[in-house]
Order: C-alpha cells, then sequence, then structure tokens
C-alpha cells in the first residue's frame, strides 16, 4: 500500500470471472483487491455448473481434489424426452481431462471454494459488500474505482467482472444479438435415490429443464421472451398447470405453490465488440451475456480470467505497461466467445424460439436427436463442446514462490 496506489488489481465483482483473475494474479505476486457488492455468495439459480474445461484448470493448479472433496453431484450425459420417449443426446463421459463430468455444484461453494484457496496468497483480498459506483478515469485513463460509500481505490489495472449488469456497460461498445426466451427458475422435491442427470423436457409448445440436485430437481421452465408477467398474471396454479403439461408423470409439483417459488432469468445474447480501454479490462459476462444454453457462462467466464492472467499478471507484477497488453486478452478470447454464442443463437432461433411457438403435439424428434440417440460415438460431439468448449486455455502465468498452503 503506498501513496500513489492501493494495489496491483482491482476486481470489479466477485463472481467466478472476478474470484478466479483475483486468485491467479495474486498467485503471481500481485496485490489484488476484489470488490464484491452483495454480502455473502448464497444466491440461489445462478450457473452451477463447473464443466471439465473448468477443473482442467483447477487440476494444472493442484486444487481439484480439494475442489471434488466439496459437495456436489456427477453428471456425465444429457437426456431429451421428446415424441413421447427419452433421447439421449449428449456424452461427456469418453472426455481425455481429469474429470470427464459436469460438476453439479451451487456457485457459492465454488466461490467459498476459490475464496479458501486464494487466501493461501499474501496479495489477494476479497471485500464482500463493497458495491462499486463508478470508474476514476483522467485523459480517457481508468484510474482505479470510487466506491458507494465515498472512498477512493486505485489501481493501474481494473478489471470489470461484475456480470450482465456491469458498470462497464455504457462506456464500451455493445453488440445485442437477442433472445427469444426468458427463464422461470424454481425447485421440486425428488427421491435422492433416484439418478436424474440433466434432462430436457419438450410438449406443445413448452420447455422444462430440470437437473439433479441430490435431493431435489433445479428445474428451468423456459418462456417467450417478456411473457413473464402475463404468466405471473394467471396465478400459480395456471403455470403448475403449464409446467405439468411438459414434466414426467412421476414429478411432484406439490412445492410450486406461490409465485414466489418462481425466480425469473431475463435472458440476454450479447457481447461487448471492444473489452479494454487504457487501464481497464472487462472479462466474464461483463464482456459477453451468455444464454443459459449448456449451462456454458461460468465456465467460459474461468478461461477468460485465465487467458487475462496468462497475459497481464507476470508483466503487472513486474511493474511493466499493461495498456499495451489489453488487447491480446481480447483476441485470445474473443473468438471462443463468438462460436460458443453463435452456437447458441442457432439453437435459440432455429430449435427453442419455433418449440415455444408450437401448439401441436410433436410426433417425431428432429434427425438430429434420432442421429445421436442412435449412434453413441455421435453424443461424444455435443460433449465435448459442453464439456470443453473452444481453445479451452491452460494455466501459464507466473507462480509467486513459497505461498503458504490454504
Amino acid at each position: 500500500m503506498t501513496s500513489e496506489r492501493d494495489a496491483d488489481l482491482i476486481v470489479v465483482g466477485g463472481g467466478p470471472a472476478g474470484v478466479m483473475a483475483g486468485l491467479l494474479f495474486a498467485r503471481a505476486g500481485c496485490n489484488v483487491r476484489i470488490f464484491e457488492k452483495h454480502a455473502d455468495f448464497f444466491r440461489d439459480f445462478r450457473g452451477d455448473t463447473v464443466h471439465p474445461s473448468t477443473m482442467e484448470i483447477l487440476d494444472q493448479l493442484g486444487m481439484l481434489q480439494r475442489f471434488l472433496h466439496r459437495p456436489h453431484n456427477k453428471v456425465d450425459r444429457a437426456e431429451l424426452r421428446l415424441a413421447g420417449r427419452e433421447w439421449t443426446i449428449g456424452d461427456l463421459s469418453h472426455l481425455h481431462t481429469p474429470a470427464p463430468f459436469i460438476a453439479m455444484m451451487p456457485q457459492w461453494e465454488f466461490l467459498d471454494f476459490l475464496r479458501v484457496e486464494g487466501k493461501a496468497f499474501p496479495g489477494f483480498y476479497i471485500e464482500m459488500e463493497s458495491p462499486v459506483e463508478s470508474f476514476i478515469e483522467k485523459e480517457g485513463k481508468v484510474l482505479g474505482v470510487r466506491m458507494k460509500d465515498g472512498r477512493d481505490v486505485i489501481a493501474p489495472l481494473t478489471i470489470a467482472a461484475d456480470g450482465r449488469d456491469s458498470i462497464v456497460r455504457g462506456k464500451l461498445p455493445l453488440e445485442d444479438l437477442g433472445a427469444p426466451m426468458d427463464v422461470f427458475w424454481f425447485r421440486v422435491a425428488k427421491p435422492r435415490q433416484e439418478i436424474g442427470g440433466l434432462r430436457g423436457n419438450v410438449e406443445r409448445g413448452r420447455l422444462l429443464v430440470m437437473i439433479d440436485r441430490g435431493d431435489y430437481w433445479q428445474c428451468a421452465f423456459l418462456i417467450p421472451k417478456g411473457a413473464a408477467e402475463a404468466y405471473q398474471k394467471r396465478g400459480i396454479d395456471a403455470i403448475r398447470e403449464e409446467v405439468a403439461a411438459a414434466a414426467p408423470s412421476d414429478l411432484d409439483l406439490a412445492e410450486l405453490d406461490e409465485i414466489s417459488d418462481l425466480h425469473l432469468l431475463t435472458v440476454k445474447l450479447d457481447r461487448l465488440t471492444t473489452w479494454h480501454k487504457p487501464g481497464l479490462l472487462a472479462i466474464g459476462d461483463a464482456a459477453h451475456a451468455m444464454s443459459p444454453i449448456g449451462g456454458i457462462g461460468i465456465n467460459l467466464a474461468v478461461q477468460d480470467a485465465v487467458a487475462a492472467a496468462n497475459a497481464l499478471a507476470g508483466p503487472l507484477a513486474s511493474g511493466e505497461s499493461l495498456d499495451p497488453l489489453l488487447a491480446r486478452v481480447q483476441e485470445r478470447r474473443m473468438f471462443p466467445t463468438r462460436v460458443i454464442q453463435g452456437g447458441q443463437k442457432l439453437a435459440q432461433d432455429r430449435i427453442i424460439g419455433r418449440l415455444l411457438q408450437g401448439t401441436e403435439p410433436i410426433r417425431q424428434a428432429p434427425l438430429i436427436i434420432r442421429l445421436f440417440d442412435r449412434f453413441p460415438l455421435l453424443r461424444r460431439i455435443p460433449g465435448r463442446i459442453v464439456g470443453l468448449g473452444v481453445r479451452r486455455e491452460r494455466v501459464q502465468s507466473p507462480a509467486a514462490p513459497s505461498p503458504t498452503k490454504p
């Protein structure tokens, strides 16, 4: 701490991208301050899928086994109930990676794990219940942040990792790709002994996704974009009937008895066309809001954090100027962002949007679904894309000597 700066790096936002970035930069010997606006990490119905690509990163850091000691469920395949039967459409079990499955872990558990691991490094500090008001700028360069409590915090680099409603939105140009749906999240009980994995259910314009969380199903009911208020006005009984029409007959919906049981996710699909300016870099959902399709958002955000540390942590620790290097992170990560968002948009427009408008019974599954089900080898393709993504990162940022173990 000096009169000229308060940290080497400021991270705005304590989500997966922000905490992973803070950990990696602190590991490299940087003095990092992460500011999270909430008092804790406990917020339900956030993304809870930790994919093989993220667990590869944890393995490279020597953290994977400690991570797997945290409570989680394993999912290595995806199923779809359509046209009166079950179809297997994705298989991750054959991936050549340390953890060939999706770890279904509450996001607060994952973030707490990263926070505990980060404490091994002297420069890692996360401040909860500390909302950032704005950036401090001078002559086009970001010098730090102004907190809502009036404090000014100065650092040579600020990373915006505060999600799709980031304070960086409006500061940098944005491209909106659009989304035809929103999502109601809710939970219903299930017998713990029943193994459910990941299931999709489609019936007459209704789409229900069910994620096995041990003793309950985490459910996502897709609705047309902007239709949430109209659904809510119809009341919980009408909504429960809609859900039941798509759900398996053995799904117990008795717990879905109040409107407050529904948590609305307004789906966005967009990206900044420029992720940086002098002194500032955006990563994760702040740089690219992802659709929930595939549950890829968290894992793409973690990959951004790794790429940022690979390019910037060493130079920052040694006191080099970072501004000429910021573009490298966007150059590295824009390609996978475009590819994944392109696939999500295709699925939204060509499949989900059309299904949400359908009113007739679905008598036959699309050809691609039938092919996945008939030829098991084909299921590995979506499994690889969802599990490992595109252009996955490897930790190359330096490690400062002799951190204490958590």
